[in-house]
């Protein structure tokens, strides 16, 4: 069986940082492809510096300095001076270091069929100038032959100079349009995802407080529906938890006796549900007044309200003391209350409430009333009784899931406790440990 997928989901935290690393990387890439385009131009441009100019320079010193030879042999072969023998050696000198200088730049295949011609031409030159020879005729052809390769090279030179600075300009413009494609893409993705946080997080913020007033105001169904997936996402759900929490409490609230502030029918009937459900053994002890409507009729409801709160306290801080935090103390109403502990705490927590009552109560009664040991009064049919000082009788049913299937079955075992106590004199308890009565 194949198990159900879920999509991916990622924090705000996670989603920032994958954002940032992809800007990271084009800003990254862009600066990377800049400075390696930056370099190519840059060494285009010393290869130019160091080779072609070189070369086109060293070509145009070349014919200057070959015309420059003519002009001196033709000079000497009229006018036969000796000093134009020096200007053409001179010259000559100039020619040969220009060629030394091209031929350590290598490369250039020309250059060994220049060299050869100019050993021709000054073969030729030389026998003019010694007088082995008169005519100028082979020299002329030979220097034409010379100004047509040096005037080759240069523009051979010149063309690949060309080239490479189209190359390099197409290279600079290339480089230029994708840093600044790469550059805005990550201008743009930074603004995509600096806008959709402050959106994500506004449109949050914006429903997270119309959940809170409207819970407030008391709703505390209403769902702010924020996806989840992130850290909003999950305070959202917190939230959603939270105004269930304050709902539970709120019923609870309302429910609670606004005399004594304990917990009413509706707390005490989810915490006995929850107790039977989890199947754990536990006590439930009724608790309940004895001859309180006598004391109400003679003392007023301003008394009996305040022996009712007496009784709550006492009942609620016995229990915790001796049971501990985990018990719970109800108020059902009027003068009956109940206590839902741990079954071993049964007997101690009846025992130490009856005689927490027993000494307290006496502190309501007047002398006279105490002197006699009781009072008189009318019972709820209307005949004429005396009434013992008031005393309390606690019904504990030990409980369990399987024994008692519902808060109804408990009370009713509890409810026919209570009338056998009732019949006792003075307060009593009585732990019943074998399930429902028959």
């Amino acid at each position: 069986m194949n198990e159900p997928k879920f999509p991916i989901k990622f924090s705000l935290i996670q989603k920032l940082v994958a954002s940032y690393s992809a800007i990271a990387l084009f800003t990254l890439t862009a600066l990377v492809f800049s400075i390696s385009g930056l370099y190519s131009i840059t060494r285009t441009a010393k290869d130019i510096a160091r080779h072609d100019l070189l070369v086109i320079s060293s070509t145009l010193q070349l014919r200057e300095s070959l015309v420059a030879q003519e002009r001196a042999s033709g000079k000497y072969a009229i006018l036969q001076t000796p000093e134009y023998i020096d200007v053409f050696h001179k010259r000559e000198k100039e020619f040969l270091q220009l060629l030394q200088n091209l031929e350590r730049q290598g490369g250039e295949p020309e250059l060994a069929t220049l060299t050869a011609t100019y050993r021709r031409y000054q073969a030729a030159v030389e026998g003019l100038l010694t007088g082995k020879t008169t005519g100028t005729a082979q020299q002329g052809r030979l220097a034409a032959q010379l100004l047509q390769s040096i005037d080759s090279l240069s523009a051979k030179k010149q063309q690949q100079l060309g080239a490479k600075l189209r190359e390099a300009e197409k290279k600079e413009q290339s480089t230029v349009r994708l840093t600044l494609i790469l550059s805005l893409t990550g201008f743009l993705l930074a603004t995509i995802v600096a806008v959709y946080v402050v959106v994500t997080i506004s449109t949050a913020i914006t429903k997270l407080k119309k959940a809170t007033h409207r819970i407030a105001e008391g709703d505390f169904d209403y769902n702010p529906h924020i996806p989840p997936g992130d850290e909003i996402g999950d305070l959202a759900k917190d939230f959603i938890s939270m105004a269930a929490r304050l709902k539970i409490m709120e019923q609870i609230s309302l429910d609670a006796s606004p005399l004594t502030r304990l917990p009413g029918n509706i707390a005490i009937e989810r915490v006995l549900s929850k107790r039977l459900q989890s199947g754990e053994l536990f006590a439930v002890c009724y608790v309940d007044l004895d001859n309180f409507k006598a004391y109400n009729d003679r003392y007023g409801y301003v008394k009996a309200s305040e022996v009712i709160k007496i009784t709550a306290e006492i009942v609620h801080e016995t229990t915790k003391r001796v049971a501990g935090s985990t018990a719970f103390v109800g108020h059902v109403g009027g003068d009956d209350f109940v206590v839902i502990t741990d079954a071993d705490m049964a007997e101690k927590v009846c025992t130490a409430i009856l005689e927490a009552f027993d000494i307290e109560i006496l502190n309501h009664y007047n002398a006279d009333d105490l002197a006699k040991g009781a009072i008189e009064g009318k019972d709820r049919y209307g005949v004429h009784r005396i009434f013992p000082i008031m005393t309390i009788s606690i019904a504990a049913v030990i409980c369990q899931k399987g024994i008692y299937d519902s808060a109804v079955d408990i009370a009713k075992t509890a409810a026919e406790l209570k009338e056998f106590l009732k019949a006792k004199t003075g307060s009593n308890y009585f732990v019943n440990r074998r399930g429902k009565l028959r």
